[in-house]
């Protein structure tokens, strides 16, 4: 197996996060939420269109500079349909267009045909024309210059990817009759002639988007009262229930039909000679990919809010159940009967390398121990190139306190080490980063009184919490952690007795063969095979050890690396016990699932939630996130204080909370991330070792006290 390469990893998420945060952009800008350009040009600072532009034709050619204008022959009408293509409302009107043999002009968004290409299609199939209504139905006369030739421009894309044509019509959203034109869409129509296009008006202006009512719409747009002459009548495909337009075109063919009047497109209806013309091959292949871009952005959207939705429901029923539990938990250990004490010999392994900063108290903590029956400490150097041997060394003559040393072999094969060295059928493991207090071992090794109970998990505590990095760590031993064991001892599928403090029968250490070493995370291997073997796997909340946590982000990313890597090969190991019966199967049902939603999916869809988020606080409604921020955050709080009162320890930690949702949470997502990547790439992780910082090397240090 190749070993794991981090930068690649790096590139890998970066990559990633830059094309979700793109595909973000594309549905955030495609959807319009980008802003329409209001407060551009100052309507007042623009010249007012010239005189004979306000009197001209609905049609406006700038050409060259020069005012020409145009209109339907008498007798024709030009339906022409603004904001679609919309997937509910633009198929009935071409289904009235049909019924009557009328064709008509759609000024459609570009973004909508880019979501709806065969409705496009359909169009253009059933002789209609496809005019231009700007990207994201934006106000050219109050965008600038640059943002009105990139939305004229993909427009364009967008038809020649849908349809393989193109369009020399525009109209200007917001514009209405010639004589309504101000003095900013006189200068935005000059800016469209001169990339081609004809800036199409109306002679009719139906409104029908305020909904006024079938017989106003009918009015508005057959000029009740007029002579035969041709007109320009707008309507609208999308924006709204658009009931009233569906009845009251139908009703204009009707009527107007009657009268002789055709109805066909603006082109067809000035007498250009072609209506969309072919487009080229480069803009076609062009058009394609920016249909598809848009349409994956909508779909991912579409995706990501499901999964946040899903995400939330997820971790608010999983904080329910943690608490539940808990509570059963605390209760069951209130009601346990006190038997008579129960005191077996001990023998305590500590496997270190390269510990000298802080062994030396670990085993001043064990000698200090108030066990009322004797205990063998058995400290197996691993091939330490510091001074962990030589400290040791000069405390066997304390008594009880044995050295042996042994090549580098990893921590699996030192504890192995110690387990066939110890001469007590009871055996706790310990890392030479911790200390135990007093009473510790007695509390550890009493539930082992149950002959049915395998091994016990104790209760780790951060001692260096001076720091924020520290406290967050505080924060998810407590609330994480311990919350987590509590469930798993009830369910009876616990999954991980830490490194830093477990007991173990050792018949039970046998009937597994000893402590794994094909996994990065011995202990989480350990403690599956022995469930799945048929042992009670407990939590003892009482029997507290003090470890020292990492103090750097380097440090901390490298333990949870190889914690997180571990996991997931225990995991894959342990697959089998989902299928099989008895106590392996119900361990197996129970317990790997919970893992693989909780500690491995959520985890690795948790920064494309986040990413989302922020895109939500742009363009969506940023209240609505931000209250549903704020009520997770009291939730969690709540929690939060509720499991640091059944560990005795003080809520003011909880002050670090949001900053530990902002940063540390996604640092731990990005662990899992680059922990999937690497067992997906078959690569190899090493050990890596955490450098220590000797917080128990002083006697005046608070937890040691």
């Amino acid at each position: 197996m190749k070993r794991s390469d981090p930068k690649g990893h790096w590139i890998l998420l970066l990559l990633g996060g830059l094309a979700l945060a793109v595909a973000l952009l594309v549905n955030g800008f495609a959807s319009g939420d980008m802003g329409e350009g209001h407060g551009g040009p100052d309507e007042a600072a623009a010249p007012a269109p010239p005189d004979e532009a306000t009197r001209a034709g609905p049609v406006l050619n700038l050409d060259d500079g020069k005012l020409r204008s145009a209109r339907p022959s008498p007798g024709t009408i030009s339906l022409t349909f603004d904001d679609g293509p919309d997937p509910e409302w633009t198929p009935k009107l071409l289904d009235v267009l049909r019924r009557y043999g009328a064709r008509a002009t759609f000024f459609s968004v570009g973004s909508r045909i880019a979501e709806n290409p065969g409705l496009a299609r359909r169009m253009i199939r059933e002789g209609h024309e496809i005019g231009s209504h700007t990207y994201t139905h934006l106000d050219m006369g109050a965008a600038p210059a640059w943002r009105t030739r990139l939305e004229l421009d993909l427009t364009q894309r967008a038809l020649a990817g849908a349809t393989g044509r193109g369009t020399r019509l525009v109209r200007q959203p917001y514009s209405s009759t010639p004589d309504g034109l101000t003095g900013t869409q006189w200068r935005a129509a000059q800016l469209a002639a001169k990339q081609g296009y004809l800036t199409v008006l109306t002679d009719r202006d139906t409104e029908d988007w305020s909904r006024p009512g079938v017989e106003k719409i009918v009015q508005r747009a057959t000029g009740t009262g007029r002579s035969r002459e041709g007109a320009i009548v707008m309507l609208h495909d999308s924006g709204g229930d658009r009931t009233e337009t569906v009845r009251g075109v139908e009703e204009i063919l009707r009527r107007l039909q009657g009268q002789g009047y055709r109805f066909t497109t603006v082109s067809e209806a000035i007498g250009l000679s072609e209506r969309n013309p072919a487009a080229p091959l480069s803009a076609r292949m062009a058009g394609k990919a920016l249909v598809w871009g848009q349409q994956g952005s909508a779909w991912l959207v579409a995706g990501l809010t499901l999964l946040f939705g899903a995400a939330a429901v997820l971790t608010v029923l999983r904080l329910a159940v943690l608490l539940g539990f808990a509570r059963f938990h605390v209760g069951r250990v209130r009601r346990r009967p006190q038997g008579p004490p129960f005191a077996p010999r001990v023998s305590v392994i500590v496997p270190a390398y390269n510990e000298e900063a802080g062994i030396g108290a670990t085993v001043r903590s064990l000698l200090n121990t108030g066990h009322g029956a004797p205990i063998e400490i058995i400290v197996v150097d691993d091939g330490s190139t510091d001074r962990t041997a030589e400290i040791v060394e000069t405390m066997t003559h304390l008594g009880g306190v044995r050295l042996i040393r042994q090549p580098n072999g990893g921590k699996p094969s030192a504890l192995n080490t110690g387990i066939a060295a110890a001469r007590a059928e009871i055996v706790v493991l310990v890392d030479g980063d911790t200390v135990f207090q007093r009473d510790t071992i007695g509390n550890l090794v009493a539930p082992l009184a149950d002959p049915s109970v395998g091994a016990v998990s104790g209760n780790t505590k951060v001692a260096n919490r001076g720091g924020i990095i520290g406290r967050w760590q505080h924060i998810e031993y407590v609330i994480g952690f311990n919350l987590d064991r509590r469930m798993f001892d009830v369910l009876q599928c616990m999954p991980t007795i830490p490194g830093a403090i477990g007991a173990f029968r050792r018949q039970a250490l046998i009937s597994v063969g000893g402590v794994p070493g094909d996994t990065l995370a011995e202990d989480t291997d350990l403690t599956m095979a022995i469930c799945r073997a048929g042992w009670r796997v407990v939590y003892e909340e009482s029997a507290l050890a003090w470890t020292e946590a990492p103090a750097s982000i380097r440090q901390l990313w490298r333990q949870r690396y190889r914690w997180c890597y571990g996991t997931l090969q225990a995991m894959w190991k342990h697959r089998r016990s989902l299928v099989q019966g008895g106590r392996s199967g119900r361990f197996g049902r129970r317990c790997l699932p919970y893992l693989a939603v909780f500690q491995v999916a959520l985890p690795l869809f948790a920064p494309a939630v986040d990413v989302f988020t922020l895109y939500g606080l742009v363009f969506l409604d940023p209240s609505k996130l931000a209250v549903t921020w704020l009520a997770f955050t009291v939730l969690q709080a709540m929690a939060g204080a509720y499991a640091l009162r059944l560990d005795g320890e003080p809520t003011r930690t909880l002050w670090v909370l949001p900053l530990q949702q902002v940063v540390y949470r996604q640092l731990m997502y990005l662990v899992v991330i680059q922990s999937l990547v690497t067992a997906l790439l078959g690569a190899r992780l090493r050990w890596h070792t955490i450098r220590r910082a000797g917080t128990f090397s002083s006697p005046n240090e608070p937890a040691l006290r």
